[in-house]
């Protein structure tokens, strides 16, 4: 571990606006430390956010920006060697650490540490979590990859005993290719789902399988494990846990299940039963103000962990009437002329499928238009073909934007966009492709009728298209 440097040092952030560099980058200055960064995409919200809180961004990566030497180097884990300020690091042997190592050392070291991971609803799980632990006065720090809308933060310095992260699985850093997650001292974890995702670091399911079973071996004895026990590939990875695993879902196997799920206009409401206990007075009924089974499940992992920390029903509901949900997570950006648009970070075939069925059941009966940018590592991939065309089925339409940084991959490996384009018109879908979100906004402009639906997907700022498209419609 590494130690601590002493109040009004000078750490520089290579790879400042990304959110959870730009979170601790905030958590660091206002702990007293001079603070400041670089990065070559400085656009809102995160350079709005450092810039709220006076740190400084330099535009570019240059050996200039270290010219007035840090006492530490924050390294991004989207930089690699051959950058010139990464090179210029190890020249000069600058001490240096990844953002992971950081959370570790000076936030989650010395706290009871909960873990969110999964390779989908990290984010809603976690910052739900987060809000009902600060509703039951535990005064929780936390970590989450988007903004908690409660807290209008992703991250937060809690007094209390308890520190709650997103843990991802993604590698660390150019240095460290291990999971960020094996870096967050688990001693209590929510396991939402495991599937393929991240090609460019994981080479099959089974790869990814090995990641999780690891990080488990972390838990302590006396820990536990909530995990959800109607995925198959969760399931497989608790083969030789060490700890107390309660499992939680829809199905006959699990401890703890959610039954009698009803959608209404303000939300989702559910029944929480323990396994054996039948009786209608064994039962509790919450609510929550998301759509989706999925997220019946988020909320229902949400239950089992608070009720394990001595957080009673009516404070988690309570809670839950309170939770303003995750920016860029089914995020209501408007309504222009009764067109409604939303925006939602689904870049995998799982969450673009859930995420259009759930934006169908809040708005039943009307026409959705999903719009999806494929640019993550695995969706600009034919990998997922068939699972992605299955995905926009419940859509009335698709449009698609190009490849994200097309010329970096080889033909034989790219998504097949017209055939996905071919398969959805054999459904009757109406299916297209545009270059730019230019195009996409002056299709919408030119077809949208008052009552559609547009769904915005993507895993980037997508040309800030949501706004532009409200400005015009």
């Amino acid at each position: 571990m590494f130690a601590l440097l002493s109040k009004n040092k000078i750490i520089h952030f290579s790879g400042i606006c990304g959110t959870g560099m730009a979170s601790l980058a905030v958590l660091l200055k206002l702990r007293g430390y001079k603070v400041r960064g670089s990065d070559d995409n400085v656009y809102p919200p995160m350079s709005d956010f450092l810039s709220q809180n006076n740190i400084e961004v330099l535009n570019g990566y240059s050996p200039k920006n270290l010219e007035s030497v840090p006492d530490m180097v924050v390294i991004g884990n989207a930089l690699s060697r051959g950058n010139p300020e990464i090179e210029e690091i190890l020249d000069r042997k600058l001490p240096y650490i990844s953002m992971a190592e950081l959370l570790k050392t000076y936030f989650i070291s010395g706290k009871e540490s909960i873990v969110v991971t999964g390779t989908h609803g990290k984010t809603t799980t976690s910052s739900l979590l987060a809000w009902v632990f600060e509703m039951a006065n535990m005064k929780p720090g936390f970590f989450i990859g988007g903004i908690a809308e409660n807290f209008g933060a992703s991250c937060n310095d809690g007094s209390g005993d308890y520190f709650i992260t997103e843990g991802d699985e993604y590698d660390t850093a150019f240095f460290d290719k291990r999971s960020k997650f094996f870096h967050y001292l688990p001693n209590q974890l929510i396991l939402n789902n495991i599937e393929f995702d991240h090609a460019d670091i994981f080479d099959s399911i089974e790869d990814i399988k090995k990641t999780f079973r690891l990080m488990l071996r972390l838990i302590p004895s006396n820990g536990l494990i909530v995990a959800n026990g109607d995925d198959k590939n969760v399931l497989n990875v608790l083969d030789k846990t060490f700890s107390k695993v309660i499992k939680f879902g829809f199905s006959k196997g699990c401890d703890i299940k959610a039954e009698n799920i009803k959608t209404f206009d303000f939300g989702t409401t559910f029944e929480v039963v323990e396994k054996d206990h039948r009786k209608s007075k064994d039962k509790q009924k919450f609510t929550i103000n998301l759509f989706g089974s999925y997220n019946v499940l988020n909320a229902l992992g949400v239950i089992v962990l608070s009720r394990h920390n001595g957080i009673s029903d009516k404070k988690i509901q309570d809670a839950f009437d309170s939770f303003k949900s995750v920016r860029r997570r089914q995020e209501f950006r408007g309504e222009t002329n009764g067109i409604t648009v939303y925006d939602d970070f689904a870049h995998h075939p799982t969450a673009i499928r859930k995420t259009i069925s759930a934006i169908k059941q809040k708005h039943p009966g009307r026409r959705l238009i999903a719009v999806f940018e494929p640019r993550s590592n695995t969706s600009v991939l034919n990998m997922h073909l068939k699972s992605l065309i299955k995905s926009f089925l419940e859509a009335d339409e698709v449009i698609l934007n190009k490849l994200y940084r097309i010329e970096k991959i080889p033909i034989e490996n790219r998504l097949d966009v017209k055939k996905v384009l071919k398969v959805l018109r054999n459904e009757d879908i109406i299916a297209n492709e545009f270059l730019n979100a230019g195009e996409i906004i002056n299709h919408l402009k030119s077809n949208c009728k008052s009552g559609d639906i547009v769904l915005i997907m993507s895993n980037g700022k997508f040309e800030n298209i949501h706004q532009r498209l409200l400005e015009v419609l």
